[in-house]
């Protein structure tokens, strides 16, 4: 199997800029436990395709809320491959837990952008039997996924990223 990828955390400087806006009662100290115990994303099994993301903290999502998680990690990709990100499937299947952008497109330049190419996952329990959903500390919660891509014969972009999460283009 090729092996094209590498799962790192971002700084801790990096990591406290997202978790305190989705952390806002915890103090630096806290925050920086949180970045300790952050475990790099893996799979489960040998032959399991996706590498599940973890959270460091309890989830709890009531029906219809959202959450903007920070997930403290980066990933160094290889060109020509793309990380594609979904929740994991026992919780799409009880909660119908959703990506807020459908499925979560991880470029392999994001890696060198201004926010170091931090993962945030926007997820929502979308419920239609008003189930909470509870996800403890140290669980996956999405899984991500490497795919290979092609481009088109006459493509000719020669844009280079500069700036974090939806800046293409800007």
């Amino acid at each position: 199997m090729e092996r094209i990828a590498k799962f790192e955390k971002v700084s801790l400087k990096q990591f406290l800029e997202g978790a305190k806006e989705f952390l806002p009662t915890l103090n630096e100290d806290q925050l920086k436990e949180l970045y300790d115990n952050i475990k790099l994303p893996k799979r489960a099994t040998k032959a399991s395709a996706g590498y599940d993301f973890f959270t460091y903290v309890d989830l709890t999502l009531n029906p219809g809320e959202t959450l903007k998680v920070p997930t403290g990690i980066r990933c160094k990709i290889e060109d020509n491959y793309v990380l594609l990100i979904a929740p994991r499937s026992s919780l799409g299947f009880k909660y119908r837990l959703q990506l807020d952008n459908t499925i979560g497109v991880i470029d392999s330049d994001y890696y060198n952008a201004k926010n170091e190419g931090h993962i945030f996952i926007k997820i929502t329990n979308d419920s239609k039997n008003n189930k909470q959903m509870k996800v403890n500390a140290l669980e996956g919660f999405a899984q991500g996924i490497f795919v290979q891509y092609g481009i088109t014969i006459d493509d000719e972009v020669n844009e280079i990223r500069t700036g974090g999460f939806g800046s293409t283009n800007k």
